[in-house]
């Protein structure tokens, strides 16, 4: 498919990728901690926890023992099952899980040390862990164990996991993009979250009337489309995501719902204010970093409108709206950041702006 252009520009909205939002200011987003051995956020990241995990296995097998956890190859032992191992497993196994935990959690300590030093991060008072490795008891022990480190170093944070399903929370925050004008007469909006490992879709119902503040927002129907298994080229991919937002459309439509003209977009990387991907998005499928290609724009030419009304779509990076689901539950702090612990490790920081 050839890539769209000389479409008219959308209506004037915001800028995407902004630092100004209605209830927070986004003071830094994909934050890069360079050491000489590379990037830090990699060694606190899902893959990170599979390489320690299987680094132990190796070393078991190497010196002639058994290794607790069989012969499956570590690609395939999901956390499910490691959480699994922690609540009935032998204690081998179990022990085995608890290592990799703690080795994990110095990891993600050092990453949390690292930040905190950054002029953005000096006065965040709480950080939230999102992502995948949030969804299991794993995740959580990583965690809570790193929480535990800092605090026996005497830092001054509160580091817990996110309040939502990490599944949902980044479709959730969406809302937080939109100025409550966008909600008025509506009933739910359109919101996407790209991964390195899947696309997300769903249907937000923001519940206005139920909490001003957003707190009752919740996903009413969602697809998932696991992209990494299929390797799709990038069109393929956002063609088929095209496809879960009219599937939604459909289900919106004969459920009685309205709509918004608003689809609410979180996806890795820097996001320029006209849309683009500066850099960041090596993890997706295809080159969307291209000049050529224009996130935004694609999808607004895809579903010119919603419920009557011109679309329009913001942008902005999946981190940060994985984030801005926890707003309501953030009025005690001034300053707070999220880590979104994925196929990578995100990362943003945020002051809450007066109401």
């Amino acid at each position: 498919m050839s890539e769209p252009s000389g479409h008219p520009a959308p209506p004037r909205f915001q800028d995407h990728g902004t630092a100004t939002l209605p209830a927070v200011t986004v003071d830094s987003y994909n934050a890069e901690l360079r050491t000489p051995e590379g990037f830090l956020g990699d060694r606190a990241s899902s893959r990170a926890f599979k390489a320690l995990l299987d680094h132990w296995r190796r070393r078991i097998r190497d010196s002639a023992k058994d290794d607790p956890l069989g012969d499956a190859p570590t690609a395939d032992i999901h956390r499910k099952q490691l959480d699994a191992l922690l609540a009935e497993g032998d204690s081998e196994a179990a022990g085995l899980v608890h290592g990799v935990v703690e080795e994990f959690a110095q990891s993600l300590a050092t990453v949390v040390r690292a930040l905190l030093k950054l002029k953005d991060w000096r006065e965040v008072e709480r950080i939230v862990v999102g992502g995948g490795m949030r969804g299991s008891r794993v995740g959580e022990l990583a965690i809570g164990r790193t929480a535990m480190i800092l605090k026996g170093e005497d830092i001054d944070l509160d580091l817990r996991p996110i309040r939502h399903d990490p599944d949902e929370a980044g479709m959730i925050g969406v809302v937080q993009l939109a100025p409550p004008w966008i909600f008025k007469g509506h009933d739910a909006l359109l919101a996407v979250d790209i991964g390195g490992s899947n696309i997300r879709a769903g249907l937000v119902r923001p519940h206005l009337k139920k909490a001003a503040d957003l707190s009752e927002a919740c996903i009413w129907e969602s697809e998932i489309w696991q992209h990494r298994a299929d390797k799709p080229a990038r069109e393929a991919a956002i063609d088929r995501l095209v496809d879960m937002l009219g599937d939604l459309l459909k289900k919106a439509e004969k459920r009685g719902l309205h709509l918004a003209p608003f689809i609410g977009v979180g996806c890795p990387g820097h996001i320029e204010a006209d849309g683009s991907i500066a850099k960041g998005a090596q993890n997706l499928p295809g080159n969307w970093e291209s000049s050529r290609f224009n996130l935004p724009e694609r999808l607004r030419c895809a579903l010119p409108q919603i419920d009557g009304q011109e679309t329009v779509v913001v942008v902005h990076n999946d981190a940060v709206v994985q984030g801005l689901s926890q707003r309501p539950w953030m009025g005690d702090v001034k300053r707070w950041g999220v880590l979104t612990i994925g196929t990578g490790l995100g990362n943003a920081c945020f002051t809450n702006r007066e109401r």
